[in-house]
């Protein structure tokens, strides 16, 4: 007879990830070890076991729920009735809302990948590549020229998740501008920006 779940199985494996998460990003994966995890996490290390059998398994399972939420939270902001000015600074708002308290995940989205087998990876890339095509539609609808003499869309594309994704490195929630308003910098630099690329 197969094993059923236990009630609060999803409760506790989102709190096993979150502990993952800043175990990794505190050490680095390399260093981290499912004791130190199954310790932060306050459970015992067969119970950890029971959910994840190693590192590579809780790296990829924190990655993509990580990046899942992301596209879900990009996909709700995202209206194709506005201008794409406006399209565009929602998304990049939707972005950074779901960056707050999720430090700790991201550090392991940039970093841990390496980690993980060539399937996972795959999957991971794919979620990857819809969340970066929304966004690229978006600014060829700014600058439909941008891709016409060099092919320039993804390199303005990927610098616009350059400045939203290193945002944790610097930003403080009691420091001088709120998120919102940040979204909205990031936004214009690319807003005025894209004009001039040739």
């Amino acid at each position: 007879m197969a094993r059923t779940r236990a009630v609060d199985f999803e409760e506790k494996q989102r709190g096993i990830l979150a502990s993952a998460a800043a175990v990794f990003a505190e050490v680095g994966m390399e260093k981290a070890s499912m004791s130190m995890i199954a310790s932060h996490s306050n459970v015992s290390k067969a119970l950890l076991y029971h959910y994840y059998p190693g590192k590579d398994a809780l790296i990829f399972d924190i990655v993509q729920t990580h990046l899942t939420e992301l596209e879900d939270a990009i996909e709700a902001a995202d209206r194709t009735d506005i201008t794409p000015q406006e399209r565009l600074r929602l998304l990049v708002k939707a972005v950074l809302k779901n960056y707050e308290g999720a430090d700790n995940e991201h550090q392991v989205q940039l970093n841990g990948t390496h980690a993980l087998s060539p399937e996972q990876l795959s999957e991971i890339r794919t979620i990857e590549r819809r969340i970066v095509k929304r966004f690229s539609s978006v600014i060829q609808d700014l600058n439909p020229d941008l891709n016409k003499n060099k092919p320039l869309l993804m390199p303005v594309t990927m610098s616009l998740f350059g400045m939203m994704n290193w945002v944790y490195m610097w930003f403080r929630p009691n420091g001088p501008i709120s998120r919102d308003e940040y979204a909205d910098i990031a936004t214009t630099l690319i807003l005025e920006g894209v004009k001039a690329v040739r």
